[in-house]
């Protein structure tokens, strides 16, 4: 390689370092804006409507209840009629190359106060433990019991229920619950029709 063309490359490679850098600065400041700005107001309209302007996407009459830790917003998807508890951490980052991150939540979906949905971790077979990010889909009519933990990568199906404590690694089938750590499959939910509605969160929570 010529030195006219090592100058381009190192001057390209220094520039996306910057802008990187830039890039997560910004992120951090969002971050930090909406934990403890946003995260505190006690109206759903207010908070909704600045997690809206931070990317995430809501369905008609979801909310997010107070004191939520938020990841990256751009790339949270909620459906309609979803109600998530106070506390709950909701993990959208998406930020490395070739990244398969982001988090989709259903509609009708009840997530408990204190959840925790992550969808990055990082590679302990790997000697720098390298990050891995691993999109989460939460189907429609989903239950999570408080202080549960979905692991990155982790599908869980169509009206399933997370038991309250419950560590997710792995895909949850629809119509299932499942408990435990690691969380197992513990009986089915036997409603034959999901068709119900949440309704309005409480007021100043």
């Amino acid at each position: 390689m010529s030195h006219a063309k090592q100058s381009l490359t190192g001057r390209r490679t220094l520039t996306e370092k910057v802008l990187n850098r830039i890039q997560t600065i910004w992120l951090e400041l969002v971050t930090g804006f909406l934990w403890w700005g946003v995260g505190y107001i006690p109206s759903h309209h207010l908070r909704r409507f600045f997690y809206s302007l931070a990317g995430i996407r809501f369905g008609k009459g979801s909310t997010i209840h107070m004191m939520a830790r938020i990841y990256d917003p751009r790339n949270i998807t909620i459906g309609s009629d979803t109600i998530i508890g106070e506390r709950a951490s909701l993990d959208g980052r998406k930020q490395l190359k070739n990244s398969k991150g982001g988090l989709e939540i259903g509609s009708h979906v009840d997530i408990a106060s204190e959840v925790m949905i992550w969808t990055s971790q990082h590679d302990m077979s790997d000697p720098d433990m390298a990050p891995v990010e691993e999109k989460v889909t939460i189907g429609d009519y989903v239950f999570i019991g408080p202080r549960a933990i979905i692991l990155p990568g982790v599908t869980i199906g169509k009206g399933a229920v997370v038991a309250a404590g419950a560590i997710v690694t792995k895909d949850v089938p629809a119509g299932k619950m499942v408990g435990g750590v690691p969380a197992k499959i513990i009986g089915d939910r036997n409603i034959e029709k999901l068709d119900y509605t949440l309704g309005r969160a409480r007021l100043f929570q």
